[in-house]
């Protein structure tokens, strides 16, 4: 059993033993009451608009009382319902002011899930943004005996709290704000539910404090004092949710964004210094930015930067020698002027770094993205385990794995490969569920990933593939369907893809195409563009042309793997897949059982059954 350790290090030097996440605040105000942590944009204009820390601790503090005086108590479940918005953080931290409980709710989630959310949590109260937010509450609320509150941030909740909580004195919301230590409940935090019901994963204020106690010291070049970076990613989701603490630990000026149409204007103007995404981000900026290139007729030069890219970041890494070859270097130099500074500026200009989590980003891109002149250091970690486990650091970057453990943090491969890990920032286990809380954590505190992965000598570790989704073949060959589908998911020309073949004679896969992708595509290839075509998508799926380039994708894709494992037939679905259609988790992750049970004729035709 092979097993690694980073022992603790920095400020941190042990676990937290006092505090919780609010003194971050009241800190801020205290040291340095001027200082613009947040940003907001103008609702008359495009400027944002500077909220200093000792604003946001007088907002903070009227909400909170509104919650006391509302009777929220402590250790009460405090719902929020919202898209990423100034409002979600102001009421997250109100909440903790009040001594309650969060109990975030992705703002896409149906009457059904939010009702089983709310009632399984036992919430008291609902934040919820919007009059359709309002309209899902109702139609579950008759069910919900233990929920006294809701209110709407699009009808002043913010406002009518803080009306409502003018009477309750100071003496009284810092007493109920010191209360909660290390080892009591911060939020209670939902899985996707890719099967099942979601659990609700019981994180405490210790559990974020360990966290971010290790982690913005060693990502330190991206928490400095000037750093900046815009919140686009739902903060109903734990990555976002520790970028966002972490942003206030560290006096980062933070914004949010909350329209993707509008996402590429924000980051031009808020301009922030890092980001964070999933992979499937990175994917549509290089497929963007490839496609663009090819509509103005200089498909060939893109490709041409992007190998070079590629080859000066392999060449950079000390197992490619430590330095790029000279023409390398030299034609580097061209395409930095020339081609990726514009590939940057999608990203606002001035990001040097993004961290990457949810799924693996893939080498490749990896590559590309530093060979341009923006390092995207992935990362790896779990609802359960407050976000990161391990992550790749500005001084220590390797490109394929998701770093090393966080300090403080041990890793260990199990005899069938599943990764465990320990640390003061796996979670306490799930709400109201002791057995599923024993299925995944030891009594020794090692918490059982579901993840496979591998260790190198140097402690960075590589996921190879999820423990449930392991397909077997009827000739008994296990073969991870992630690796093949991060490579064909990488092709400009597919949105999404799942590999099938457990009990079958070989390896298949469902592909869908990116719309936009794939209307430039037959534009620049003159052939009637889908979007404008009646039958749409179905028109093109059998197209020559098309078959041809996502048959070099699928050959491209079995590189990684040997010939049992690879694809053998694909077949390309007229369809999109999407949170909305559920297909989907909020953090893009495919419900395999959904796609499954969506077209199993389809997988039966792959296989002539």
């Amino acid at each position: 059993m092979r097993e690694f350790s980073t022992p603790m290090s920095g400020p941190l030097a042990s676990a937290p033993v006092t505090g919780n996440l609010t003194d971050d605040v009241v800190r801020n105000a205290a040291e340095a009451p001027e200082a613009g942590v947040f940003a907001r944009r103008s609702p008359d204009s495009e400027e944002w608009l500077a909220v200093t820390a000792a604003e946001f601790l007088d907002q903070v503090r009227g909400v909170a009382k509104g919650l006391i005086a509302a009777g929220v108590g402590a250790g009460d479940r405090v719902a929020l319902i919202s898209r990423t918005r100034y409002e979600w953080t102001l009421f997250d931290y109100a909440i903790w002011f009040a001594g309650g409980v969060g109990v975030p709710v992705y703002e896409t989630s149906s009457a059904e899930q939010l009702g089983w959310i709310l009632h399984d949590s036992g919430a008291h109260a609902v934040v919820a943004e919007s009059a359709t937010h309002l309209s899902r509450i109702a139609e579950v609320r008759s069910d919900l005996e233990e929920l006294r509150h809701v209110w709407s941030i699009a009808d002043s909740a913010v406002d009518v709290l803080t009306r409502l909580g003018a009477d309750i004195d100071d003496a009284e919301l810092e007493s109920r704000r010191t209360a909660a230590g290390p080892g009591d409940l911060a939020t209670i935090i939902y899985t996707s539910g890719t099967t099942g019901r979601p659990k609700g994963c019981m994180l405490t204020h210790g559990n974020f404090m360990t966290e971010l106690g290790v982690a913005v010291p060693e990502l330190e070049e991206l928490f400095t004092e000037d750093a900046s970076t815009l919140l686009f990613l739902p903060l109903a989701h734990v990555f976002a949710r520790v970028i966002q603490i972490g942003a206030v630990k560290a006096r980062v000026r933070l914004g949010h964004s909350s329209d993707v149409t509008t996402l590429v204007r924000d980051l031009g103007q808020f301009r922030p210094t890092f980001v964070l995404a999933v992979p499937r981000v990175f994917e549509k900026i290089f497929n963007t930015a490839s496609q663009n290139a090819t509509a103005e007729g200089r498909g060939r030069i893109f490709d041409r930067a992007a190998e070079v890219a590629i080859a000066w970041s392999r060449g950079s890494d000390p197992a490619g020698g430590g330095k790029p070859s000279v023409a390398v270097r030299a034609q580097h130099a061209v395409f930095t002027r020339l081609v990726y500074g514009r590939i940057r500026a999608a990203l606002g200009g001035r990001c040097v770094y993004a961290i990457s989590g949810g799924a693996p980003l893939g080498e490749r891109l990896g590559h590309f993205y530093r060979g341009i002149g923006l390092v995207v250091l992935e990362g790896y970690g779990l609802t359960e385990t407050t976000a990161a486990l391990t992550v790749n650091t500005p001084d220590a970057v390797k490109i394929g794995t998701v770093g090393r453990p966080l300090p403080g943090t041990s890793v260990r491969v199990a005899d069938d490969g599943e990764l465990l890990f320990a640390g003061g920032q796996v979670f306490h286990g799930y709400w109201g569920d002791p057995d599923a809380t024993t299925e995944v954590l030891e009594p020794d505190g090692w918490f059982h990933t579901g993840d496979l992965g591998e260790i190198d000598d140097e402690g960075f570790v590589r996921i190879t593939g999820r423990k449930k989704e392991i397909l077997v073949t009827a000739g008994g060959k296990n073969v991870a369907p992630a690796v093949l589908e991060d490579r064909l998911r990488a092709h400009p020309l597919v949105d999404q893809c799942m590999v099938v073949g457990d009990g079958r004679p070989f390896i298949a896969a469902l592909v869908t195409l990116d719309h936009e992708v794939v209307d430039s595509w037959a534009r620049h290839h003159d052939k009637p563009v889908p979007s404008e075509r009646r039958d749409g998508l179905a028109g093109v799926v059998d197209d020559p042309d098309l078959r041809a380039a996502l048959d070099s994708a699928v050959e491209e894709a079995n590189r990684a793997v040997s010939k049992a494992e690879s694809i053998r037939k694909y077949a390309v679905l007229p369809v999109q897949w999407s949170e909305e259609g559920g297909q989907l988790t909020p953090s893009l992750k495919l419900k395999r059982d959904v796609v499954m049970r969506e077209h199993r004729d389809d997988v039966a035709e792959l296989y002539g059954t």
